[in-house]
């Protein structure tokens, strides 16, 4: 047996808590910089390992557990030799190392095996250490200057590595092993094992997180492993379970929603979606929004919580430095100490124009879901103060559209593509700001919309006439303004002077999902989309191989995204083009086969597919990430045609895709009641049967 040099990563998180690991269970930042334990944008451990006389143990197996909740790790001996001699040949020691993560504090199990046919004795070390590298430094930003590592203290079972911060915080890594080792260091313990045939032998390992004047929890192993299990079961109780007869698409559901479960992090406001690991593991105002929408249908408390958090961040006043103004949506929060310094302005940043309308039209979908009328009448002044922001602070010059300048000190570019380069003329060139982005623009008609669906019903008449107007006339202008009819297409973005920027993009797919195009140009948009120079096989590119910027290695110029294919894909839905959006959902699910865990990441690059081979990975994507992770929710949603009213559930023109046959939807609850749905393809048509009913719950197929 051979150690595998190619290591790939696992994943753990909970609540603020995050973890990248390589096979054998180690940390090791000069093999691979992401990897450590990290807690609130700090790395606190960022080295591991675990040897054996001085040896790597040998690589059997490791996977993360289905649900997300445990690291696994099975090992082997390789030879132990002593005076040139084999006492102990390879295979025949069971290494076992299982791990979790709960809350602020790192739990591990290390069972050693004997299945030699004599006693052996084994000399175990696990080396540690800690950098207490900020995220941002992780990343790749450079600093002038660092905070002071002190004195590590050591006890008989315990090591603390203490870090003084920039921002006078003290940061702890508390260490504690048992039973006790035979000796403590300042970078690893010693164990000292006599093992009889077939007797086993556990070492225990607990790291806390610790910032100063914090209370971590004191749990055993086996207490906080409870704890995680009852947290899962708790979730598969309150949602809705999705089963189909394939296979391997019930592995990319599966890995979705345990990867929906594992970023939705506890907030003294309900469940928050964080966006991904490990760059953003914390709140982001775009996308916890578009993660919840994705899986509204699924689980609505997710929608319930996220609105909640963000109306308890909305702006309340200017404050250029963090790009605040009253009614404005919260775009992004970071806690490490950068962000506690000032070194990065997103301690609490505004700088996203896209977050304020998305906040309106998820507040009406998440009513429309539930019926929930006395959460929207609590949040109702909060909508108000939203288009409120669009219309005065948003729109810029008072022309309809909302505009952006780039931060001095934060964003260049405030849509979800804020890459510097991603918005140019068609010679490439950058265009000149303000910029008023073309999806930025569905997203304001659409808020206003729902806006105004929301007036009605509080009897606001006057309010959703004055909103409906003002979409109405932004939808027109939208027409007017962006359409290019050289490239049959909508602009990417209008520039400082209203010229437009005459690229294909995917953003435009946005307009479809905010159903702020007439048919006709919809039309066109289904057919330009599915070209060679804009699908790639695996996806629609976030830019047209045509474009003088396009690049498929690039971060917004040319890669697929999948969120970006499903908001298409659900707004192709809406407008009847399901075929086009059973295609997406088709090159997303093939492409999920090729990623490890059927877990389909942030992006991956927009080369034109190939045969019997995969998508090209994006070497710094995150993964696992919410809105990618709910994009195939999103889109089934769009093919079914599934929507809610009141205590009905709507079924309009439902397609399924060719390796779909059955799809069985189990506890699908609305106000009232719930039902378990068994649909099947029949002679070209989706039948949809009703296999339980609790309360007073009704079914509508439109066909």
């Amino acid at each position: 047996m051979k150690n595998n040099f190619f290591l790939e990563t696992y994943t753990l998180k909970h609540e603020e808590s995050f973890a990248i690991f390589d096979s054998f269970g180690n940390i090791d930042i000069e093999l691979n910089s992401e990897e450590g334990i990290y807690y609130k944008g700090t790395r606190f451990l960022s080295f591991l390992k675990l040897s054996i006389f001085d040896q790597m143990p040998i690589l059997l197996s490791a996977s993360v557990k289905e649900d997300n909740s445990l690291f696994v790790a099975d090992l082997t001996n390789p030879h132990i030799l002593k005076n040139g001699e084999i006492i102990v040949p390879e295979g025949n020691v069971h290494i076992f190392r299982m791990k979790f993560l709960y809350e602020s504090c790192y739990y591990e199990k290390i069972n050693f095996k004997n299945f030699y046919l004599s006693p052996i004795y084994l000399e175990i070390k696990l080396y540690f250490g800690s950098d207490f590298a900020d995220i941002f430094e992780v990343r790749g930003y450079k600093r002038e200057r660092r905070g002071e590592i002190l004195t590590p203290q050591i006890e008989k079972s315990k090591i603390k590595f203490i870090y003084k911060g920039l921002d006078n915080i003290l940061r702890m890594t508390d260490i504690s092993f048992s039973p006790s080792p035979e000796k403590i260091y300042d970078n690893y313990v010693f164990y000292k094992l006599k093992l009889n045939p077939r007797e086993s032998f556990s070492v225990y390992l607990n790291i806390k997180c610790v910032i100063e004047n914090d209370n971590p929890p004191k749990y055993s192993y086996t207490k906080a492993l409870y704890y995680i299990r009852k947290r899962l079961k708790d979730w598969e109780e309150s949602s809705c379970k999705i089963y189909t007869s394939n296979e391997q698409f019930n592995q990319w559901l599966k890995r979705s929603w345990a990867d929906i479960v594992m970023l939705t992090t506890s907030t003294p406001f309900g469940p928050y979606p964080y966006a991904g690991i490990p760059w953003f593991n914390t709140i982001f105002g775009r996308d916890g929004i578009i993660t919840a929408l994705e899986c509204l249908w699924i689980e609505p408390s997710i929608a319930k919580g996220t609105l909640s958090f963000l109306v308890s961040t909305q702006a309340q006043e200017i404050n250029p430095e963090q790009d605040a103004e009253p009614g404005k949506i919260i775009h992004e929060i970071r806690k490490g100490e950068m962000a506690e310094t000032g070194e990065i302005p997103y301690a609490k940043y505004y700088g996203s124009v896209d977050s304020t309308p998305l906040f309106v039209i998820l507040a009406s979908k998440y009513f429309e879901r539930t019926g929930d009328l006395d959460f929207i009448k609590s949040i109702w002044k909060n909508i108000v103060k939203a288009i409120l922001w669009i219309d005065e602070y948003g729109d810029l010059d008072k022309d309809g559209f909302v505009e952006y300048f780039p931060s001095k000190k934060g964003l260049v570019n405030k849509g979800w593509k804020d890459s510097e380069d991603s918005v140019f003329y068609e010679d490439g060139t950058l265009a000149k700001p303000p910029i008023a982005l073309v999806e930025i623009q569905g997203y304001v008609y659409k808020a206003k919309r729902e806006g105004a669906k929301l007036a009605r019903v509080l009897g606001e008449k006057e309010i959703a006439l004055k909103w409906e107007k003002s979409a109405e006339k932004l939808k027109e202008l939208i027409e007017e303004k962006f359409w290019c009819e050289e490239i049959k297409c909508f602009a990417l973005a209008l520039d400082g002077n209203k010229r437009p920027c005459k690229v294909r993009s995917s953003n435009v797919g946005h307009l479809l999902f905010t159903k702020a195009v007439n048919l006709s140009k919809a039309r066109l948009l289904s057919s330009l989309f599915f070209e060679k120079h804009f699908f790639s096989g695996w996806g629609i590119r976030t830019l047209s191989s045509l474009e003088k910027r396009y690049n498929p290695l690039s971060y917004h110029n040319g890669s697929v995204w999948p969120h970006d294919n499903a908001i298409t894909a659900f707004g192709l839905s809406l407008y009847g083009f399901k075929e086009e959006a059973l295609k997406i959902l088709k090159s997303l699910f093939e492409a999920s086969t090729f990623f490890k865990l059927h877990r389909i990441p942030e992006l991956f690059c927009g080369f034109e597919r190939r045969s019997n081979e995969g998508p090209t990975h994006y070497p710094v994507a995150c993964h696992p990430q919410a809105w990618s992770a709910g994009a195939v929710f999103l889109i089934l949603q769009g093919c079914l045609g599934l929507s809610f009213e009141k205590n009905e559930i709507r079924f309009k023109y439902p397609a399924l895709p060719e390796f779909l046959d059955e799809v069985w939807i189990k506890d699908l609850k609305v106000k009232g009641g719930k039902v378990d749905l068994y649909l099947k393809k029949y002679n070209g048509d989706v039948v949809v049967n009703v296999s339980k009913k609790e309360g007073e719950v009704k079914i509508l197929v439109e066909k």
